[in-house]
């Protein structure tokens, strides 16, 4: 079975300029990296899930923010390691220094019978269009574009 993840593009507009909203991935595989690490909030989900309420769990699971409102859903779309992702947008805020993430275990160093607890996500950040499209996922880009598309239909 395919890996599916749902997951929620948050955006504001600060002054006038738009900001996406994005989560770095917790962990020490992804310490050091940074541009095009960068995601929506989301996670894997199942077929017996609906796809928005596993997007909005996830939301929640790696932010601490319940969020609620006029979703608009936006095109799947696949990853690099095949994985689809369904993501919904909507205008919102969140406060990224108050982000509380859910932890996960893995064996922390690599082959030491250790296992270390991280937090899913080690950060969220607000950045403005351009930068987002360079810090996200490559294959999440398409899904600003189709955010920004979506904006200038409804001006």
């Amino acid at each position: 079975m395919q890996k599916q993840s749902a997951g929620i593009l948050l955006y504001r507009f600060t002054d006038g300029s738009m900001e996406i909203f994005l989560v770095h991935p917790g962990g020490p595989l992804w310490s050091k990296k940074d541009a095009g690490s960068w995601s929506i909030p989301k996670g894997e989900f199942t077929n017996e899930e609906d796809a928005l309420t596993a997007a909005k769990r996830e939301f929640f699971e790696e932010t601490g923010t319940e969020i609620s409102g006029d979703f608009h859903e936006l095109k799947p779309v696949k990853q690099k390691s095949g994985k689809i992702v369904h993501a919904w947008t909507i205008k919102g805020n969140i406060d990224p220094d108050k982000i509380k993430s859910n932890n996960f275990e893995m064996e922390w160093p690599l082959r030491s019978g250790k296992m270390q607890s991280f937090p899913e996500i080690d950060r969220g950040c607000w950045f403005g269009v351009s930068e987002a499209k360079e810090k996200i996922n490559q294959s999440q880009k398409a899904l600003i574009d189709q955010l920004l598309n979506i904006i200038t239909e409804n001006l």
